[in-house]
């Protein structure tokens, strides 16, 4: 048996490829949009992709399920399970699975078991190797059982709108996971779809995989005591879902568009960004936080190219325009990977790019260029005192819930452009996070959406600590 597991960091996501050496048969699970990693991973290994299938709807990411089945000819097997709100739109294209049916991939016999919670269609996938075992080795359990932690059960109401489904999938997902536990061994082998970092649960290990026993003993979801317990548990403190995962959540019940041949966006000359740029287009641009405090065009959104870039292109980018990004590096590797990191989203619409130099050159020939004044704590704190700022606290709900600076406001930055209204407009704005990072594209936002009077409290709450300053508990 050949297992191939690729790991997306940029989404914190997990998909599997599981092969059958001695016929040359291969099963993909949970592919995500890069689909070129499964084809040269099966050309390497000498099998051919037979076989594509998901744990279920996925909302943090578009599915590559259409796009491999596409550029391979494999047959598409998709979850039958979940009420009738929850079924594929392109069915069709596949063959339909439900709990206690099995697929044979050559020798490899793949048992699907259903566990609703996360999503009333959620399957697991039983793994045994049938040229040397009867019994499975491992489970693939998507977003059903992590390394400590489980799925989130409330996606569908908070980030779908689906009102009063949260409890269900919780109460749901108690009665998977006890059913789960007291039909295998504690040998079983855990390959979940998700690690650290994902919005799917709010305390994923970075621990690639584990074993049904040892989840028994360290992971919580196993240890409350009742159902109720585990309701309450399960609904509090989950991290807010990205406004994207209603989006994602939708393509991928209807099926993500097919890749087209991809082409190089247009590289764009200065003249040309700044027309986009005074015409209220989307440009991104993609330097480090402090390149763009220093100089940036007006009206342009920082979204610094990092490990987080994803996350936030998906809270803030709109899905219904073009977009045009300046980078540091417009080598065609880049560009390219700029384009695949977006995909991951269904982004897809990246027009045109150019050099980030641009600003400084842009400034040199007499173009205005706005700055983003930064403000340390101890300064903040005399300010504050006088009320001469108001302070916008845009973290997440659990950490203001750890404690925050005393007057400030509560906005994180993913609901930011939606609560404008809310922010005063009689005093400057000074935004601050935990360290810096999601302040500085918040202020960023705020500037584009016509807030000139922002200040970024550098090094965010973590510097206020380091000054010995209050801050009061929720």
């Amino acid at each position: 048996m050949i297992v191939q597991r690729f790991y997306e960091p940029a989404i914190a996501q997990t998909s599997y490829l599981i092969g059958c050496a001695a016929t040359g048969e291969a099963i993909v699970i949970d592919p995500n949009r890069d689909v070129e990693q499964y084809l040269r991973t099966a050309q390497r290994e000498g099998v051919r992709i037979s076989h594509v299938t998901e744990t279920h709807i996925h909302a943090d990411f578009a599915s590559g399920l259409r796009e491999l089945v596409h550029r391979t000819g494999a047959t598409a097997y998709l979850s039958d399970e979940g009420d009738a709100q929850w079924k594929y739109a392109f069915a069709g294209e596949g063959r339909l699975i439900r709990g206690g049916d099995r697929l044979t991939v050559g020798n490899i016999g793949v048992d699907v078991v259903a566990t609703p919670g996360h999503t009333p269609e959620h399957l697991t996938f039983l793994i045994t190797d049938g040229a040397s075992a009867n019994r499975p080795i491992a489970a693939v359990t998507g977003d059903f059982l992590f390394v400590g932690d489980v799925g989130r059960p409330d996606l569908l109401e908070r980030a779908a709108n689906m009102r009063g489904t949260m409890e269900i999938g919780a109460r749901a997902l108690w009665h998977s996971l006890r059913t789960f536990d007291g039909q295998h061994d504690e040998w079983l082998q855990i390959w979940p779809g998700h690690g650290a970092g994902s919005a799917c649960g709010k305390g994923i290990s970075a621990v690639p995989h584990s074993t049904l026993g040892y989840e028994r003993r360290f992971n919580w979801a196993f240890a409350v005591p009742s159902e109720e317990a585990f309701v309450a548990k399960v609904l509090d403190g989950q991290p807010e879902p990205p406004a994207y995962f209603a989006t994602m959540k939708a393509l991928n019940k209807s099926g993500p568009p097919l890749l087209a041949a991809r082409q190089a966006p247009v590289v764009l000359d200065e003249r040309r960004v700044l027309e986009l740029v005074a015409a209220g287009a989307m440009v991104v641009d993609t330097r480090l936080a402090a390149e763009f405090a220093a100089a940036h065009l007006p009206g342009t959104l920082n979204l610094p190219l990092n490990e987080s870039f994803v996350t936030w292109a998906g809270w803030l980018l709109p899905y219904d325009q073009d977009l045009y990004v300046l980078l540091a590096d417009t080598s065609p590797a880049r560009v390219a990977e700029l384009q695949r990191l977006l995909s991951l989203i269904g982004l897809d619409r990246v027009a045109g790019i150019a050099e980030a130099t641009m600003v400084s050159r842009a400034a040199s020939h007499g173009t205005a260029v706005g700055t983003v004044p930064q403000i340390t704590a101890n300064a903040l704190a005399a300010r504050l005192a006088t009320r001469e700022v108001q302070l916008i606290d845009v973290r997440g709900a659990a950490e203001w819930r750890e404690g925050h600076i005393d007057g400030a406001l509560h906005v994180p930055l993913g609901y930011l452009a939606a609560r404008l209204a809310e922010l005063p407009a009689d005093r400057p704005l000074v935004v601050q996070c935990q360290a810096g990072g999601r302040s500085a594209i918040a202020a960023s936002l705020l500037r584009r959406l016509g807030r000139s009077d922002v200040i970024n409290l550098v090094g965010g709450i973590q510097a206020w600590h380091a000054a010995h300053l209050p801050q009061r508990a929720a």
